[in-house]
């Protein structure tokens, strides 16, 4: 192999260059969170927290952290000058207005016609966690979706057809993997970017459902 999947900190990372300055996003739990340690100096982008926090800031470290002031995910951060605290009920209302710019959550699967699927697996032992994921999937403007590009086990991940039950439909606009961006268009699943020395022939052969690179 003569390629190198990206980490989590560089997908963060290459999202955080994609979101445009002054917009309004909400990071989900887990692996998104890494994206507001990302954000240029000079990009103003206002985080929400589903939990009622406007104005998130980076993980809080050392003597900020404050577990009366935590993230979605019961996760210590910072709140930047002109944050504010609210309801969890008027966050839904802002979630569910259409008030997001961008949202970023975590996937199970996404489909070539952007649905998405990413609070359970269907198992019999498995642990459903929607949490308020369905909302955000419908209500933000646009729908980015950071997840390794196969299971552990080599599945793809980016499919025809999800089979895990539903979060969302169609509603993806772009998905970033450990080894990709690939924007979900309505004629096509187009591939943006992908790791240094993989082709484009092997990320096919990784991914359920047919490429194009324009």
């Amino acid at each position: 192999m003569s390629w190198t999947a990206w980490n989590n900190d560089q997908i963060a990372a290459r999202i955080a260059a994609d979101i445009p300055d002054g917009s309004y996003v909400n990071l989900g739990i887990g692996r998104p969170e890494a994206i507001a340690n990302h954000i240029a100096a000079d990009k103003e982008i206002v985080f929400q927290s589903e939990n009622g926090l406007l104005g998130m800031g980076p993980a809080a470290s050392g003597n900020e952290v404050d577990y009366e002031l935590v993230n979605a995910g019961k996760k210590p951060v910072t709140a930047l000058p002109g944050a504010a605290i609210f309801h969890h009920a008027d966050s839904f209302s802002m979630i569910r207005g259409g008030h997001l710019d961008y949202c970023v959550l975590g996937g199970f699967q996404v489909a070539r016609n952007g649905d998405l699927a990413n609070w359970s697996t269907g198992e019999p032992d498995a642990i459903p966690a929607v949490g308020g994921a369905m909302d955000l999937g419908v209500g933000a403007k646009n729908l980015f979706v950071l997840m390794t590009h196969t299971t552990k086990n080599g599945e793809p991940k980016i499919v025809d057809a999800i089979t895990y039950p539903a979060t969302a439909i169609g509603a993806v606009t772009s998905v970033y993997t450990d080894l990709a961006v690939i924007d979900i268009r309505p004629d096509a699943v187009v591939v943006r970017d992908m790791v240094d020395g993989l082709t484009f022939d092997e990320l096919q052969a990784k991914t359920g459902t047919k490429l194009v690179t324009h």
